[in-house]
């Protein structure tokens, strides 16, 4: 099947630029570029073979070596070989993802600086929200 540029886009953009099965990051202007690097294909999460569909909720973005080893097999039998439970985050769900991360490590930092001393928890509040906002919200 076809896909249209907005299709394509909206594809990746699903799970931020990241193959849905080994979490390998791609390159959107890589679509089908087989030998590049991030290079991708568009991927049956069910597969077409057991009745899935063309429906975007039933597509993701694949690197091209995942995509042609699944086969046949479901998205988490393939995930699984990858030590994956999930998909990665769209970039909506990964954001909220990197806030409620800040916000935890900030409460973390700052009881912890309330009981080692209360002159170094602005400190911890501020190391605790760097921490957690950079954390990959895909290793949760």
């Amino acid at each position: 099947m076809r896909f249209s540029e907005q299709q394509l886009e909206k594809i990746f953009l699903r799970t931020s630029g990241y193959c849905h099965i080994c979490h390998k990051k791609l390159g959107i202007n890589n679509y089908a570029a087989e030998g590049k690097r991030g290079a991708w294909e568009v991927e049956h999460s069910n597969p077409q073979a057991k009745g899935g569909t063309h429906r975007l909720t039933n597509l993701y973005p694949a690197c091209i070596r995942c995509n042609r080893t699944k086969g046949t097999k479901s998205s988490r039998v393939a995930r699984a070989k990858h030590g994956k439970t999930r998909a990665p985050l769209s970039h909506l769900k990964r954001r909220k993802a990197k806030v409620t991360n800040a916000f935890k490590g900030a409460l973390l930092g700052g009881v912890t600086g309330i009981f080692i001393a209360v002159d170094v928890a602005g400190a911890l509040v501020l190391v605790g929200v760097l921490i957690g906002y950079w954390r990959n919200p895909d290793a949760d």
